[in-house]
Order: structure tokens, then sequence, then C-alpha cells
């Protein structure tokens, strides 16, 4: 699986989330992540997903799929409802 990302898109989520994107890369390795259409930020040129997934720490990740890779848009630490969401439905995988 490849990424890519914007280099200065990489550092401004640093400052605002903490969260690097080679970290949050690392999320699609959790084969208990929960992964969702974000229909709200989605275009017709561009769809852009959710998933929620553990990485120390469970970590939501917003993105979007290019033919060779998949592109990192943002990153951060999941909402408490996230969490939630992410432990419910990892009981039942």
């Amino acid at each position: 699986m490849e990424f890519e990302w914007d280099a200065e898109k990489n550092k401004i989520n640093i400052k605002k989330h903490g969260i690097a994107f080679e970290m949050a890369a690392k999320v699609f390795l959790d084969d208990k992540r929960i992964e969702r259409y974000d229909a709200e930020h989605s275009s017709i040129d561009e769809h852009r997903y959710k998933t929620i997934g553990m990485v120390n720490k469970v970590l939501t990740v917003i993105y979007t799929e290019r033919k060779t890779a998949i592109r990192i848009i943002s990153a951060r630490l999941a909402e408490q409802e996230e969490i939630d969401e992410y432990y419910k439905n990892y009981e039942f995988r």
C-alpha cells in the first residue's frame, strides 16, 4: 500500500493535532479499523473517507484514494464517540 501527502499539510497537522502523517499511515495496518465514506466532505472530483483505527491510541484519519496511492488529508486523536464506536465494533470482529 502506497501513501502520499502534502508536506506542508503534514507540518500543519503536526502543529494542530500532534500527529504526523507517517504515523497516521500505520492506521491502515489495523485489521480492526473502521472505514466510512465521508459524504459531507466529498465532491464530484474527490471522494473522501474516514478511518478509525489503533496506532498506540485510537486515531481518525481522513484520506482519499488516488490511482496509485492513498493520499492522507488529515489525522487526529479520535473523539470519544469515535473511540466508543471503535471498541464496540472491535468486540464483534
